[in-house]
């Protein structure tokens, strides 16, 4: 069963942040606080219950989780006495770890030690075997927080050695809802006297890291699946919180697996690198250089573009283009709309009925897989636009930056047209 969270809840005055519409104050959770737990009791009267800030995103209402209305003093004191078991040290488990660990969270690692390179990269960053990293049927007998971080393949794989190892009123927690979703594929059925979280972070492993180290930290999305204890939606936030998340929203499992499939295969990775392997390919067959091939494909779009849509949206980057990309640009774009999305429609189709699902279980499980993927991605990094983009890269500047006051003139870009 899939938990959503009442937004009809009467208003709560808040501070006047510029973003903050409204607070509301969960009294469904502490109605469940005072029934299922005496010590949550103690914290929801030392912080008041859950806040949640209403933000207007494109004129829908949302409700988010900031570090504002969920400190990490709030999470600390909530997870006092949990220890934090994340197995897996592959791409999320060393960033959801380290960060966790620096924000005062007793956390340990569960890591198969046959993975050498696993192991020992664990070993490099800290943490201490039989103390801190054990294997991962040992660690999840240690934790009360089980944080399967392991691939969604390897997930499958393990769950009949890590089940065993639940306690009544551990968290199974996860940062992605496939191996719940698709349970009659992979098999992994929660116990019933275990809460079951989610805590997506919206960001690889790297950049999770990368980005607490900043101060800016990666969104995430968090749900419950089973709230056993009581105190699953408090658990969810404080590890949100614990992991750096800038902010929280609310989903559900479902919803979380079925957007994050279709914009890994879409927008953020396939259909990116398919479009630009496409245009790159139609620039060289009509006899652009390599150089300038990849420059009108790849490197305006990294070094340039991409970059002004972060810092203000697409109109803005528009604006700050020539009126002749401009012009071209909006003819385009819902050319190419048309083209694609036939394609995101089935897409989401084979996403939502498994076919995806199925498809990794198959690949990522196969024995040889490693093998393979180190294979698909030599061929990828050695094509002639991506190796282009390596010699493109050496040639950037290293020089350092130039510091920029509010004097500085030419950086405001256009506030118009």
């Amino acid at each position: 069963m899939s938990s959503t969270f009442d937004s009809n809840l009467p208003p709560r005055q808040a501070k006047p942040y510029n973003f903050v519409l409204q607070i509301y104050e969960s009294k469904d959770m502490q109605t469940r606080i005072v029934l299922h737990d005496k010590v949550r009791l103690h914290t929801a009267q030392k912080y008041g219950a859950i806040h949640m800030a209403k933000i207007d995103f494109g004129g829908v209402v949302e409700e988010v989780i900031t570090r504002e209305e969920f400190p990490l003093a709030k999470a600390r004191d909530i997870l006092k006495d949990e220890t934090i078991a994340v197995l897996g040290y592959g791409v999320q488990g060393p960033a959801q770890a380290l960060n966790m660990k620096e924000n005062g969270l007793n956390v340990i690692i569960g890591q198969a030690k046959r993975f050498q390179k696993d192991w020992d990269r664990a070993v490099s960053d800290g943490w201490v075997p039989g103390e801190t990293l054990f294997e991962m049927e040992e660690a999840a007998k240690r934790g009360t927080i089980i944080q399967m971080l392991v691939s969604d393949a390897a997930q499958k794989a393990i769950w009949p050695a890590i089940k065993p190892c639940l306690d009544a009123g551990d968290a199974l927690y996860f940062s992605h809802g496939f191996s719940v979703v698709y349970k009659d594929q992979t098999n992994i059925i929660p116990p019933d006297n275990c809460d079951v979280l989610l805590v997506a972070p919206k960001g690889s492993g790297l950049n999770v890291r990368r980005n607490f180290l900043s101060g800016a930290g990666i969104n995430s999305s968090f749900g419950v699946f089973q709230d056993y204890t009581g105190r699953a939606k408090d658990r969810a936030i404080a590890v949100g919180i614990g992991i750096g998340s800038g902010y929280l929203f609310p989903t559900t499992f479902e919803n979380e697996v079925y957007s994050d499939l279709t914009g890994e295969r879409g927008v953020l990775m396939g259909a990116l690198a398919g479009l630009m392997e496409a245009q790159y390919q139609v620039l060289r067959e009509n006899g652009h250089s390599p150089s300038e091939s990849f420059n009108e494909t790849v490197e305006e779009l990294t070094q340039s573009l991409i970059r002004l849509v972060d810092e203000n949206g697409m109109d803005w980057m528009y604006a700050n283009c020539s009126a002749t990309a401009q012009r071209g640009a909006l003819d385009w774009l819902p050319k190419f709309k048309a083209a694609t999305l036939p394609v995101f429609k089935d897409l989401y189709q084979r996403v939502k009925d498994g076919a995806e699902t199925q498809r990794v279980i198959e690949a990522c499980g196969a024995d040889n897989y490693q093998e393979t993927l180190t294979a698909e991605l030599a061929e990828l990094g050695n094509s002639e636009l991506w190796r282009t983009g390596k010699a493109t890269r050496d040639l950037r500047p290293k020089e350092s930056a130039k510091t920029i006051t509010e004097g500085t003139r030419g950086v405001g870009g256009r506030a118009a047209n």
